[in-house]
């Protein structure tokens, strides 16, 4: 076995991974799948609905050099799920990485926020980060060859945000979630982390909504607002072999705005 000292950081440290990204058609996701395609994974990307959308990200991951497979699914629905998972191992047979991405978010005052809509926000970020890192950890555990997963939380579950009640509350789930696989896949070589982007730039998709107000947001220390290629750097290195001491920790790409 090579001595710590011994091992050099490549670009290509994810070579012969298989990573899969839920809601990777735009933004952070579509960032994400291209930055894992560049360190060597072959990464499956995932929509709900935007099939046209995804299968240009896979052309863009093949004309990187890795294979990819673009999947449409529901991930609050357990049938869907597993489907994917089904395909995902008859493609490739495998899976290391899981970045559960997929999420809506939507802006509601809270005292006309119905119980639906309460439930439809949770549902996805946190029924569908249960149902996928149950699905992928059932892999991960079978090969026995370790894993990664990352779920991406959100800077309003640690400051909250106006009318953003039911988002800031299925984020912060996802930081107990994290911990609670943490500790238990740990023996398993599986390492699960948490990163919180903070504001981010960029065009935004029809579920996200405006641009929320948070306190102190005109308070980034960095002085302006993040891309989508900083937080999938971030993400992606946590996938790394070189990442593998650190589990259970929610890393916050704000530029400053939240300092734990």
């Amino acid at each position: 076995m090579r001595s710590r000292e011994n091992v050099k950081l490549s670009e290509k440290y994810l070579e012969g991974q298989v990573a899969f990204v839920t809601g990777s058609s735009r933004r952070i996701g579509r960032a994400v799948a291209l930055r894992l395609a560049q360190a060597g994974a072959d990464v499956v990307v995932h929509a709900a609905t935007s099939l046209s959308e995804i299968q240009a990200v896979a052309k863009e991951i093949e004309g990187l050099g890795q294979r990819s497979l673009a999947l449409l699914g529901d991930v609050t629905s357990e049938d869907d799920v597993v489907k994917i998972f089904d395909q995902i191992d008859q493609k490739f047979g495998r899976l290391d990485v899981l970045v559960n991405n997929a999420a809506i978010r939507g802006q509601c005052d809270f005292l006309t926020m119905s119980l639906q809509e309460w439930r439809l926000i949770n549902s996805v970020i946190l029924d569908g980060a249960f149902l996928c890192s149950r699905e992928a950890l059932k892999r991960m555990v079978r090969n026995a060859s370790g894993g990664s997963i990352v779920n991406v939380g959100g800077l309003s579950a640690h400051i909250g945000a106006v009318s953003r009640a039911h988002v800031s509350t299925a984020k912060a789930g996802l930081v107990g979630l994290t911990k609670a696989l943490a500790v238990e896949f740990a023996p398993k070589g599986i390492n699960v982390n948490c990163v919180a982007p903070g504001k981010i730039g960029g065009e935004r998709s029809k579920t996200s909504g405006a641009s929320p107000h948070m306190p102190g947001a005109e308070k980034i220390l960095a002085g302006r607002e993040g891309t989508v290629e900083e937080a999938a750097f971030v993400i992606a290195n946590m996938c790394m072999p070189q990442s593998k001491f650190m589990t259970g920790q929610t890393v916050h790409v704000s530029g400053g705005l939240f300092l734990p």
